[in-house]
């Protein structure tokens, strides 16, 4: 009896001795490192993005920042060759800007000598403005110059002009007869005339007359 009962004691503690294990954790030899003494790994950027290149023609503010597609439009390429007489020509290039200085003190010229002017005489205005710009050193060699040379335009006073109305229908048809001689689009009378007057004065020049269009007398 006393015999069973230990040996039942021995049984009773070998089964409790293989049911519980030690608990583990991974590799049980490493310890925990405090998160205060880690080292952190570092972030290593392999290489810098590629560089983008834009195209010339892209690099100014107003491609870039704004959605106006005539911003990166030119004026001079988008707009269609005039056709037809005269008074057409001058309704499809109206404008109150003439897009450059140059071209500005030509339509200048023109408003203020001949702006009441019928369109033909206005063409003949600036033709005689072009031809001393063109004529190889008797006169200025710019729009600019001939209209500032001393002495030959009444309204100029030093270098400047008076105020102009630019969205008046005269300064904008002013504007559109500059374009038209600048480019050379139509012929007038006075082609070739370097001189004019208004035909109320008899200045007595000893030139040759090749034209009369409206108040004016053209001499070259």
């Amino acid at each position: 009896m006393l015999l069973s009962l230990r040996s039942a004691m021995l049984i009773l503690a070998a089964l409790s001795a293989s049911s519980v294990a030690p608990a583990k954790v991974g590799p049980a030899s490493e310890p925990l490192i405090p998160v205060t003494s880690a080292s952190l790994p570092k972030i290593v950027v392999s290489q810098a993005l590629p560089k983008i290149v834009l195209p010339p023609e892209a690099t100014r503010p107003a491609d870039i920042l704004t959605n106006d597609p005539s911003d990166s439009v030119s004026p001079v390429t988008a707009q269609a060759k005039p056709t037809g007489d005269l008074a057409s020509m001058v309704s499809q290039l109206r404008s109150s800007t003439p897009g450059s200085r140059e071209l500005e003190c030509l339509a200048v010229g023109i408003y203020f000598e001949s702006k009441s002017e019928p369109l033909a005489g206005q063409l003949a205005v600036g033709d005689v403005i072009a031809n001393r710009a063109n004529s190889g050193g008797r006169f200025p060699s710019s729009y600019c110059g001939v209209l500032f040379q001393r002495g030959q335009f009444s309204f100029i006073r030093g270098k400047s002009w008076p105020a102009i109305s630019r969205m008046g229908r005269q300064w904008q048809n002013a504007v559109a007869i500059a374009k038209i001689v600048h480019q050379d689009l139509k012929n007038s009378a006075a082609q070739s005339a370097l001189f004019f007057h208004a035909k109320r004065v008899s200045p007595g020049w000893r030139l040759k007359r090749v034209a009369s269009i409206g108040n004016h007398v053209f001499y070259r």
